[in-house]
């Protein structure tokens, strides 16, 4: 079975799957590669991260043929053998992680609480046999897991509910007693994964007793940051975890939909992350990953692990003291403003229409993008702090570009949502129902996803060297990609592919989409109602205008405005961050009388509270 409700999409879902299938394999070989060629990570630690890249590798490999073949052939049909053989490894490797995991929280602990007996203790020999010691617990305690469903009869409906095959969802279509096969199963969750999650948790609360009994703030922050990556690694294996145990035992009144996405977070989510979390907080991982690409190209590297100035406005360094208030005004009203939209539209369910479901993705972007700069810029004017870690300026980088074709994405469908309901206005509500709305709103953030992830990667591999001054307090892509000392012609053309193919085509569509919306008011023989039909788009022209007039003004600035001064270039990329999310909820709450009518009940209601 795939995603319930969006089965006629599942071609277009098939895209980001892949692209997390393929960063899984990438990402987990490149962990596997670097670690194996570079003898500096010949260490416990390293050790165990290729144990779980190994094992990432196999979780990945087991649900990628059934669920690419569900989404791409619609093969939903498999054997019975062939299930019990991947529900077998599925759940092998699950343990197998999780007592990865468990190890791994070992190794922190004796890094921290005992480093004088850590290389003793944990040697080589060690090592490898914890490792043998995990495949057996898992092997030996799983084995009879088939041949417990193999004794079932099954009769009647015979569909899974999700694209492979996991023992509760197969025990379930048994027609027969399985009393003992949810006793076990539920014994040897609770003996293996629940007893390693108390004994990690056990571990920390150790570290954290030691961590405190330092000295100074300094060596504390040195320590846990040791282990931020193990812990959010836990956190992205444990809690889908968690989630499908607790839906799959008591959840039978769990939309089918939350049942399977909660299952595609289990099990695809922390293979394509771990690698990225361990190379963006391991030092070691990232400067060895930046030597082997340098030794590649045969260019050499002044510096493996850059980091960026951030700049703020040159000239107005005594207006520092009161820029940053302006700032953050700006920055509380835009969480106000599209917060007080989103609780509106959740609020008044007359509001749960296609045009106001839009909004609310509107805002939300809104509240993300804005998030993902101002308070970094803050900290500069506040507190002086100028330098961006390259991991850092690169995440930021992306989630700006992202959440931007995101934006641009929704507002082509806010243009639809107007077209359809003047040019067609009886098939509107067929059309944009609620369903394709949510469908839209992932398609939306799928494509911002998959068109600029590349960006990061292909910025990666360059070197870089000079004074590394970036021209906005925040990093956009032309910014950093101009300080490169090598050939930066693929980021170039695929950073303007990547505009051109959304930002720009979404612009045509929308001038498409109202030129038909005019043509289609001009026919309207009364005035009044032109006037009438063409205000329903004032809101979104002006939101449009918002969105594309700082974006169009910043990528001229970046593309032809060398010459000109610092100053231009630090105000357009600060107005094209704050701009829209300040000005769309107030022009939305302006235009939209009902909006108006139900932020102001909220307020009374609010008012009314007992106290």
């Amino acid at each position: 079975m795939g995603i319930p409700g969006l089965e006629a999409l599942h071609p277009w879902i098939s895209i980001p799957f892949c692209a997390l299938y393929l960063s899984a394999l990438l990402g987990n070989c490149v962990i596997l590669f670097i670690i194996r060629r570079t003898p500096s990570l010949h260490e416990p630690m390293y050790y165990f991260l290729c144990m779980l890249a190994l094992t990432d590798l196999g979780l990945a490999l087991c649900t990628l043929p059934t669920t690419l073949g569900l989404f791409w052939f619609g093969a939903r049909r498999i054997g019975f053998d062939a299930c019990l053989t991947q529900m077998y490894f599925i759940h092998i490797l699950s343990f197998i992680e999780s007592s990865v995991l468990l190890a791994m929280a070992f190794d922190r602990f004796m890094a921290i609480s005992h480093p004088l007996r850590h290389a003793a203790i944990l040697t080589r020999s060690t090592v490898l046999k914890i490792g043998l010691a995990i495949v057996l617990r898992g092997v030996l305690s799983l084995l009879p897991i088939p041949f417990l469903l193999r004794r079932l009869t099954y009769c009647g409906r015979t569909e899974l509910s999700h694209s492979f095959c996991f023992h509760p969802d197969i025990m379930n279509l048994a027609c027969a007693d399985i009393k003992v096969n949810v006793f076990y199963g539920m014994i040897i969750l609770l003996s293996t994964v629940g007893t390693d999650f108390i004994f990690i948790v056990l571990s920390y609360i150790l570290i954290i007793r030691t961590v405190l009994s330092l000295t100074t703030r300094e060596e504390c922050l040195k320590a846990l940051n040791t282990c931020v990556s193990h812990i959010c690694a836990v956190l992205v294996f444990f809690i889908p975890m968690i989630g499908l145990s607790m839906i799959h035992r008591f959840g039978k009144n769990v939309p089918p939909l939350v049942n399977t996405l909660v299952a595609y977070t289990y099990l695809i989510i922390p293979p394509a992350l771990n690698p990225v979390i361990y190379s963006i907080k391991s030092t070691h991982i990232r400067e060895a990953l930046l030597r082997a690409l340098c030794r590649k190209q045969g260019s050499h590297c002044s510096e493996l692990s850059p980091s960026f100035l951030l700049a703020g406005p040159p000239g107005l360094e005594g207006a520092h003291s009161w820029l940053p208030a302006v700032l953050c005004a700006a920055y509380v009203l835009a969480v106000l403003a599209n917060g007080a939209v989103l609780l509106a539209v959740r609020a008044e369910p007359g509001l749960h229409a296609p045009m106001y479901l839009f909004l609310c993705m509107l805002a939300a972007i809104d509240l993300a993008l804005a998030s993902a700069t101002v308070p970094r810029t803050l900290c500069l004017y506040w507190l002086g702090s100028r330098r961006i870690g390259f991991g850092a300026c690169l995440t930021q980088m992306f989630l700006i570009h992202a959440l931007s074709a995101a934006e641009s994405t929704v507002l082509l469908a806010m243009a639809a949502d107007r077209y359809v309901a003047i040019c067609h206005p009886l098939r509107h509500a067929a059309v944009l129902d609620g369903r394709a709305t949510a469908k839209v709103g992932l398609l939306a953030l799928a494509r911002g996803v998959l068109f600029f992830l590349p960006l990061p990667l292909l910025l990666l591999p360059l070197p870089f060297c000079g004074p590394r001054r970036l021209s906005h307090s925040f990093c956009l892509h032309q910014d950093v990609m101009n300080l490169a000392c090598a050939n930066t012609t693929p980021s170039v053309v695929y950073g303007l592919t990547a505009i051109l193919l959304v930002m720009g085509l979404d612009a045509v569509l929308i001038c498409l989409s109202y030129l038909l919306i005019l043509r289609a008011v001009l026919r309207l023989a009364a005035w009044r109602e032109r006037l009438k039909v063409f205000g329903t788009c004032v809101a979104h022209i002006c939101v449009v205008l918002a969105f594309y007039v700082p974006l169009i003004g910043l990528s001229v600035v970046h593309r032809f405005g060398k010459d000109l001064a610092p100053l231009v270039h630090i105000i357009m990329g600060n107005v094209y961050i704050l701009v829209p999310a300040v000005l769309n909820p107030i022009i939305y709450g302006v235009r939209s009388k009902q909006i108006q009518r139900t932020i102001l009940s909220l307020i009374r209601v609010t008012d009314r509270a007992p106290r």
